[in-house]
């Protein structure tokens, strides 16, 4: 028997095993219903940290502001030293809806040291809605665009489960060539990192959740150490999630009515995103990383190079095996691609985005090894502990 064909024959056996003992990540069903929100609606304080998100930012407060919720509902923005004029075009979004006493713009202090930037931003921003004791921190980024739904559906299931964490995540944009490649993909990897049924069990270790919508439990939080605790997390998101996980149960799930309004354009928007934090997940591990890119080609290579080989060669089993994987990738696939209004044909084309995900993790660690890791909105670090 050829190595070739044992490799192929391991990457199929890999992915029969994630298709049916991987908490079922790639079935995409872990999605918040409609249910009522509670008789008395609890007081919220969104937060929103912003660095030079004039593109958005307007829609941003407009959705929040705009929410059809019984309870009270206050936005802070902390306007972390912008350059393009954020902090006036948030007032003015809340001015066109009359909600101009239910907004907060706070002009975020110089960066400490220890620090990370976006933590520092909502550092300030959870600080000054606190002052306010509500139930909940509604915890979002200022380039992503709710139903006017969310909070209620957030809430209901949060008081209905007694939640300590509810997240979502939003449906990213998906309408350049890069974005079709590149986004569904991004979705798919990240619910196999992190099974979302398994973080949705509260005696599964599992955590993680969704930086562009997260609803938490204020007094959870503070027990837990409040931002204080992932002042210098990278991957900050999965950092509070775990977190909040020793606090009580979390949820995570998916949703089509919020979405994102960041646009990439080029494949390079992307790429910048990925190696931002690669190597920060992979806890800045040569063996880690090199492991990954052993995985991944094995995943997502082997099956085409034996399905192409073994066509090449008159081989039946090698030809069989391969593109059984292949297969199995596909079907996995499918509801992610649907998710996105996709059809499965696309899935042909995901050996492709796990190539160009793996080359973004080793530019990742290049990155970090000269010195310029991880960061956000113009600042890097070397390295973060939140990984």
């Amino acid at each position: 028997m050829s190595l070739l064909l044992i490799l192929s024959a391991v990457s199929l056996i890999v992915w029969a095993v994630l298709l049916v003992g991987r908490g079922g990540f790639w079935l995409a069903d872990q999605t918040i219903d409609a249910a009522a929100a509670p008789m008395v609606a609890p007081d919220v304080v969104a937060v929103v940290p912003a660095r030079d998100e004039a593109e958005g930012i307007a829609r941003t407060v407009r959705s929040i502001l705009g929410q059809d919720y019984a309870g009270a509902l206050r936005l802070v923005v902390v306007d972390d030293h912008s350059s393009d004029g954020t902090a006036d075009l948030a007032r003015q979004a809340a001015a066109d809806i009359g909600a101009t006493e239910r907004l907060e713009v706070v002009a975020a202090r110089d960066l400490p040291a220890g620090w990370a930037g976006k933590m520092w931003a909502v550092a300030q921003g959870v600080a000054r809605a606190s002052e306010q004791a509500p139930e909940f921190l509604w915890l979002t980024d200022g380039d992503i665009e709710h139903a006017p739904d969310t909070l209620n559906r957030l809430t209901a299931k949060a008081e209905r489960e007694g939640l300590a964490l509810t997240s979502l995540m939003v449906l990213l944009h998906n309408r350049t060539v890069p974005e079709k490649l590149l986004i569904p993909a991004f979705v798919f990897f990240f619910m196999k990192l992190y099974p979302f049924r398994w973080v949705n069990t509260p005696t599964n270790p599992m955590a993680a959740a969704a930086g562009g919508c997260m609803l938490v439990r204020r007094e959870a939080l503070e027990r837990a150490g409040g931002i204080d605790s992932i002042k210098d997390a990278i991957i900050d998101d999965c950092a509070l999630a775990r977190q909040m996980k020793t606090q009580g149960p979390i949820w995570l799930g998916l949703t089509r009515r919020s979405h994102s309004l960041r646009v990439y354009d080029c494949a390079c928007d992307i790429w910048a995103m990925v190696a931002r934090t690669a190597y920060t997940q992979l806890n800045y591990s040569p063996l880690l990383l090199l492991g990954t890119v052993l995985g991944m080609v094995l995943l997502y290579l082997m099956p085409l190079i034996a399905l192409f080989i073994g066509l090449q060669g008159n081989d039946p089993l090698l030809t069989g095996v391969g593109g059984a994987s292949w297969l199995m990738m596909g079907i996995a696939f499918a509801p992610t691609l649907r998710l996105y209004g996709m059809t499965p044909v696309h899935g042909l084309t995901l050996p492709l985005a796990g190539v160009l995900y793996t080359l973004m993790t080793v530019d990742s660690a290049r990155r970090h090894w000269l010195g310029r890791g991880g960061g956000w909105k113009g600042r890097t670090y070397a390295q973060g502990a939140g990984g």
